[in-house]
């Protein structure tokens, strides 16, 4: 079984950019950090990125499975216990800690109210679908950004500035490297003459 046409379309341009940027695809496409990002378990993001689907889930699996994988991440960030995180789920979703912790331990379905709250709580991308979409959608919803940014990159606004006032293009080519002082007054320069002046309202 494939992943979907989408995340292989994905994976295909993503494949083209790091090739002709000579850049390292591990570190592009770290599957730890991308199981992170998505609450996919590591192995089944391995496998979507080797061009393999994961095995066929249920939806209420998948729910159950990223609740428990959020749950774990926040643990381990906080260092606090799953009674502390059920009691806070509780307290702040209206629930009893008894239902919060079978939530958050991955042994229960939330419904569809709460997984709601849930994704606010967590402060997930994606809304709802974070936890019901199929890990191919998952994983290709993490990756479209990253690919974006590739394609497209966000010139380094130093140099942006410093182009745009004709410093790159004029002084520092005429008068070779500059050292650190002198740069740090050049960009004080282009820096004072775009803020806002001391009482300026505008």
């Amino acid at each position: 079984m494939e992943p979907s046409t989408a995340l292989a379309e994905t994976l295909w341009r993503l494949d083209e950019v790091i090739g002709e940027r000579g850049l390292d695809r591990s570190d592009i496409l770290d599957p730890k950090v991308l199981a992170a990002r998505t609450a996919l378990p590591e192995n089944a993001v391995r496998r979507l990125l080797s061009g393999v689907a994961p095995p066929a889930d249920t939806v209420n699996e998948r729910v159950c499975t990223r609740m428990k994988s959020l749950s774990d991440d926040y643990l381990a960030r906080t260092g606090k216990r799953m009674s502390d995180l059920a009691a806070e789920v509780s307290g702040r979703l209206g629930i009893s800690d008894v239902w919060a912790r079978s939530v958050c331990d991955g042994r229960k379905t939330p419904n569809i109210e709460l997984l709601h709250h849930l994704v606010g709580f967590f402060g997930v991308d994606g809304g709802e679908s974070f936890f019901t979409a199929p890990a191919d959608d998952a994983l290709n919803r993490v990756l479209l950004p990253v690919l974006r940014q590739l394609e497209n990159p966000e010139p380094d606004p130093v140099v942006a500035l410093l182009d745009r006032y004709g410093v790159k293009g004029a002084d520092l080519r005429l008068h070779g490297s500059v050292s650190r002082a002198q740069l740090e007054r050049i960009l004080e320069g282009v820096l004072r003459s775009v803020a806002p002046q001391e009482g300026d309202t505008k």
